[in-house]
Formats: structure tokens, sequence, C-alpha cells
């Protein structure tokens, strides 16, 4: 075999497309869409510059990894700057928070917050990183075609059983007091597109890697991340086709042949890797006869969370903030229920009332006009594509995302202390579910992924390849191993594992 065509230009598509051409194959990758990055987009407006997907820099290991498989350093094509705070935290009712990151950071904060609470989290931190480690080794970097390479780790079957049974919110709240220390350990679920309650406490680990890993940003926003993507596709010979809307996946045989475009353009392939939305993929692309997953399938499964997000461009400097800030509700479990379980919301309009903001600005100069700031607002809805469509690619913004945005507004100036942030505002540009539909084929309009419950977890998240073709692979956020770029480079040399027939746990040598 010795062509291949990739569905989507986004992260995942980008990695397994130059993943294949050093393999040695002849990869054409489509992309719907005008350029390349997918979700991880960028849009100019009036000399700001607004990243419109992913803006936490985290697992640097997973980035490090990959470049190497290329022979290069993250710091030959990414430049990469430590972040002072981590992050700031505005807990609702209480003085914010600088979260400084390093492990003796970590302790020192928690130690002044919660007497006693510094010692139990150096145990905390070092299981989490114990337990990252043995994802690296056994449950990421894998196809789960076999399950041989777990009876390595025997020993260990108890410690995992407790984790993967234990939700999160209820393993943090067995170890802290205070609400804001729970918080700072449990927001990471936001990031798994998840609730606290339902996250197996197996996630951790992903303390591991913002308290003790620490947290960078690559000048140039996650644009240059998938820019970075893209010279490497380019250079192992990859070729794009933009402005390419693929309208099903051809067969011949019990094998996947290739693509059909929407213009009825056949591109023939003897490998088809999707990394388009999964939900997308087996119910538009595929005949019922030949699906892995059917919308029954997918009727059992969490969609994860919807956002709005709101880029504002902003008339002088705003240092009560710092580049990344989280606003959390003292008691956030009416946010989750409105997020996950369509509950009535405190906020009017099913928006969250813990929100993340950004404020690139603090470290990038490229990213607005001198003297301005550049804010980057995500508000956590729910996975709902009635809630409807932002102002970015549209003439206007539907209404309740427009109130949902005017609301966040409001709150950053009260709750940080922005004095006058909503008259200073001189750009605001906004997305909804329905541009995540619209735009990137989402189901029900989820912003990142679907939810890393239990039943979504490792082996019970779905396979990389499909059950009834041949030659039809998956890559992305929306299969194995999870969500977020790191998780995307991953499967991407996941799909290559199960070519070569590598049923091996870990990551490929370098």
């Amino acid at each position: 075999m010795t062509t291949a065509v990739v569905i989507g230009a986004g992260a995942a598509g980008l990695a397994t497309s130059a993943l294949l051409a050093r393999e040695g194959y002849e990869v054409t990758v489509v992309e719907r869409l005008g350029s390349h990055g997918g979700r991880a987009g960028n849009e100019t407006v009036q000399g700001f510059r607004f990243d419109t997907g992913p803006s936490w820099y985290l697992m640097p290991d997973a980035f490090d990894h990959f470049f190497a498989l290329f022979g290069k350093r993250t710091e030959d094509v990414l430049d990469l700057k430590p972040l002072t705070p981590a992050y700031r935290l505005f807990p609702e009712h209480h003085d914010p928070i600088d979260v400084e990151s390093g492990r003796d950071n970590a302790i020192r904060l928690f130690n002044s917050i919660e007497p006693g609470a510094g010692a139990q989290l150096a145990s905390y931190l070092d299981r989490a990183a114990e337990t990252y480690d043995l994802a690296l080794r056994y449950f990421l970097y894998t196809t789960f075609s076999t399950l041989k390479p777990f009876a390595k780790i025997r020993g260990q079957y108890g410690k995992l059983l407790r984790y993967l049974m234990e939700p999160l919110d209820r393993f943090v709240a067995g170890q802290f007091k205070d609400t804001r220390l729970r918080q700072m350990l449990t927001y990471p679920a936001v990031f798994l597109s998840s609730h606290p309650a339902r996250t197996p406490s197996m996630y951790h680990l992903m303390s591991h890697t913002d308290l003790t890993q620490g947290v960078l940003y690559p000048q140039g926003g996650f644009a240059a991340v998938m820019d970075a993507l893209y010279e490497l596709a380019l250079e192992q010979g990859v070729k794009f086709r933009f402005n390419a809307d693929v309208a099903s996946i051809t067969y011949s045989g019990g094998r996947a042949t290739g693509i059909s475009l929407i213009d009825d353009t056949l591109i023939p392939a003897d490998l088809t890797i999707s990394c388009a939305d999964l939900h997308h993929t087996e119910t538009r692309l595929l005949p019922p006869k030949l699906r892995t997953y059917d919308e029954s399938w997918f009727s059992r499964r969490d969609p994860g969370l919807g956002t709005v997000l709101v880029m504002l461009g902003v008339k002088g400097e705003i240092p009560e903030l710092a580049h990344h800030n989280l606003l959390f509700s003292e008691d956030w479990d009416d946010d989750f229920a409105t997020v996950f379980e369509g509950k009535p919301a405190a906020r009017p309009l099913g928006a969250s009332q813990s929100i993340y903001v950004s404020k690139p600005s603090a470290t990038d100069p490229g990213v607005a006009p001198e003297g301005d700031e550049n804010l980057f607002v995500l508000v956590p809805v729910a996975a709902e594509e009635t809630i409807g469509h932002g102002n970015m690619y549209r003439d206007e913004a539907s209404p309740q995302v427009d109130l949902i945005a005017n609301a966040a507004i409001a709150q950053i100036e009260k709750w940080c202390g922005v004095e006058g942030l909503g008259e200073r505002v001189v750009v605001k540009q906004t997305l909804g579910p329905a541009d995540f539909r619209d735009r990137y084929h989402a189901w029900s309009g989820g912003a990142i992924g679907p939810a890393h419950t239990l039943k979504q977890s490792a082996f019970l998240r779905g396979a990389n390849a499909s059950k009834k073709l041949g030659a039809l692979y998956y890559a992305g956020a929306t299969t194995v191993p999870g969500v977020g770029v790191p998780m995307c480079l991953i499967s991407a040399e996941n799909v290559l594992k199960r070519l070569r027939g590598d049923k091996s746990p870990g990551p490929l040598s370098a």
C-alpha cells in the first residue's frame, strides 16, 4: 500500500499525515475549510489576533516526543515561554490567588490556605506523577489490540481499580477541605470535557501537568503550533486540498478505497484516515451497514461540554488579569448541573458562572495593538446546537450567545475589578455551539470532544480502526486516547502503530 488520504487538517490530521509520509506513503489531506488548524484556528480583527480554540499548552513531553520522531527539538519549531503565575484564580467571595507552577510553590500555597494541606498535596502530586507515568507507558500510546502488556502492572490493579471507580471530586474532597483547593485540583476535568463527579480519579494525573510540569505559552499562540505541524507535513511531502468537503468514504470488497468530495471528485487511496468528528464520520460518511458506531451507540454517550467563546479587543491595559485566569463560583455544582444535566442555571440562558479568561497579550505583544489587551473568554454551556451561533463568521450572533457573552463581560468587570470593561471593548467576536457543528461537524455542537467518563476512557472510548471496513482508521479528539492537542498527536502515532501491527504500549522510539 502506497497512498493515503487523511480527512481533516486539524492537529490530528496534520500529525497523522506527517507520520504516514515519513513512513513512505504518498499522502493527501483534504480539509473543508480554507486553511489548516481545525478547531485550533485563529482570526485577526482590527489588529487583534485571536486563537479560536485551544489556549493551554500542557503535557510538553508529548510535543517533545512527537517532534523528536522527525529529528527535531520543540525549541527548533516553537518559542515557548513559561508562565508566571501559571494562572490566577478568582474564587467567588475571596481574594484572587496566584498559582505558581512547581511542586514546592504549590505546597507552600496549599499550606497558606489550609494548614497541613501542603504535606497532603505532596503525597497527592506523587501519586499524580506515578499515574501520569503509567498512563504514558500503558494507556495512551496504545491501540488496545491486546491486553497482554497490562500483565506487567498486575501489582497496580487494586490502585487502578480505585482510581477508575472513584470520581475525581470525591477523591479530592477526601483529602482537602478548603473549597478553593478542591477546585484547583478538580477543574482539569473541564479540559477533559467532563464533570468532576463523572470523571474517574485516575485523571488526578492532570495536576501533574499544571502544578508540577508547569504551564507554557507558544509565542504566536496555538496558531504557531498548527503552523509548525503544517510545515512539518509539507517537509515530508504531504499534499493539501483546502475547501474540499468530503461527501462519503468509498469502499469495495470490504475495504475503504478513498473518498468522494461533494463536487463528486474521487480521491482513491490505499488507506483512509478520518480525523473528522467520529459521529460525523460514522453517521454521515458511511452507509448504515458499514458503521462501527451507529446512532444508537452515540445515544448512550456523553458528548461533553459546549462553549460560548468570546474574543475581546480591549482599549488600554488590564493589570488585574494574568495570562490564564479562572473564575470559580463558590458552589459550582449548579454550573456543572447546567452544562451536563440540563438543569436551570443561576446565570440566565444556560451558561456557567465558572468561566475561563485568557489574556495572551500579557505574554505575546503580537496579539493586540500596543497598549491594548486581547481577551479570550470561554463560557461552558451545554453541548446543545440550539444555543446558536456567534458573530465571528456571521453578520450577528444569536440572541442567546450574545446575552451569554455580555453576561461574561459584566462578570469579569465585577469579579476581577476591571473598571469599565464593557465600555472599553472595541472588538467583540463570538462563537457558539452551532458554529462548532457547522464548521467542524461537531457532534451536538460540542466544543472539545466526548467527555472522559469511565465508559468513555481508555479502550472503552472506542477503537482507532473500523470493524466493518479494512483500511479505514480514525484519529483525533473524538476517538482514543482522548481530547486535547497532545492527545491528538498521540492518536496519530497510534494509527501508525496499528498499521505496523505494533501491539506494544508506550511511545515509538525516535
